[in-house]
């Protein structure tokens, strides 16, 4: 090892330790509760006549055939605000709706009890997946308790390179939720299937983790990287590109789309105070408060023809006439 190298590798254990006695230091002195300081969690909108603990343990009793029950569970427990957040964008909607990516089905079922909605499925396993897929779903039934069981049939093809096997303006409602941040190429392109799909006004449900949320900036500030992981199951199973309120914004009134309703909420257990405090952060981000949820929340109607080419906010190293 050259002394050069030495003198690098030294300050990088230096810098790597500081930061380490730096975070150890802001997790003694800072027990207050993002959520006390930020409005992360808004009311939850449950089903008329239903408490949360009842549609929680509706939900739990969820399972798909062959998945791991563990799995399942821990999927449910983390995500059940997630799953009645959206359910509260179509709470009142009737018609058909088209739900993307539904396996494991918890929104499917919670939509299936407490909507008018007429559900058509689609999911996406891989190139040697058969169309459709038929999956057995089991459950408690809400009013009695009883254990139940439904099939559920889905059709099989991937939005980024297969077009939408569905005429034009079929659907009412397109559930796109926890999708866009996953795709790798064109979002683009699909939001166009999408609204191909959609009858004119038909409403869009788009839900993803937003990449401003409250725990990102303290990340930031803590010289913490905040991006995601590499996964097991290939390059659909990471986050490849996240967003918030804003991109979605431009995004889809590029698209044609009005935004009749987009907040965000925390889901899950905030975990801002180890990295940075965050009474720390009050002040410089309080005008930012409505935005620092963990997922963003949109429903946007179908409204006006797309614009013809890409936002250039979202793409490079395109041909400049694709672009604008």
């Amino acid at each position: 090892m050259t002394g050069a190298t030495r003198r690098i590798r030294s300050a990088a254990l230096r810098s790597a330790r500081a930061l380490g006695r730096r975070l150890v230091r802001q997790r003694r002195g800072n027990g207050t509760d993002p959520n006390v300081v930020f409005p992360l969690r808004p009311a939850l909108p449950l089903p008329p006549g239903v408490s949360e603990p009842e549609l929680f343990d509706f939900l739990k009793s969820v399972l798909v055939a062959d998945a791991p029950v563990e799995e399942m569970s821990n999927y449910c427990a983390g995500d059940f605000r997630r799953f009645v957040y959206t359910y509260g964008l179509v709470a009142n909607a009737k018609g058909r709706g088209l739900e993307l990516g539904a396996n494991p089905y918890f929104t499917t079922m919670l939509l299936r009890e407490f909507t008018a909605l007429d559900l058509t499925l689609a999911n996406y396993f891989g190139p040697d997946v058969r169309d459709p897929i038929v999956q057995e779903v089991s459950y408690r039934d809400f009013r009695t308790g009883e254990p139940r069981s439904v099939t559920v049939e889905s059709r099989h093809f991937n939005i980024e390179e297969d077009p939408f096997p569905f005429p034009d303006g079929t659907f009412d409602v397109v559930l796109f939720c926890e999708i866009i941040e996953h795709l790798l190429m064109d979002p683009v392109a699909v939001l166009r299937q999408i609204k191909r799909v959609l009858r004119p006004g038909g409403v869009l449900v788009l839900t993803t983790p937003n990449v401003s949320r409250l725990e990102n900036v303290a990340k930031m500030i803590a010289g913490v990287n905040p991006n995601d992981q590499y996964s097991g199951y290939g390059p659909y199973g990471r986050h490849n590109r996240e967003y918030n309120k804003h991109d979605l914004f431009l995004l889809l009134r590029y698209l044609g789309f009005e935004i009749g309703s987009m907040f965000t909420a925390d889901v899950s257990p905030n975990h801002c105070n180890e990295y940075v405090g965050v009474g720390q952060l009050e002040r410089l981000l309080r005008f930012r408060a409505p935005d620092l949820g963990q997922y963003i929340f949109v429903r946007a109607s179908s409204e006006h023809p797309a614009g013809q080419k890409r936002p250039a906010f979202l793409y490079r190293s395109r041909p400049p006439e694709d672009l604008e």
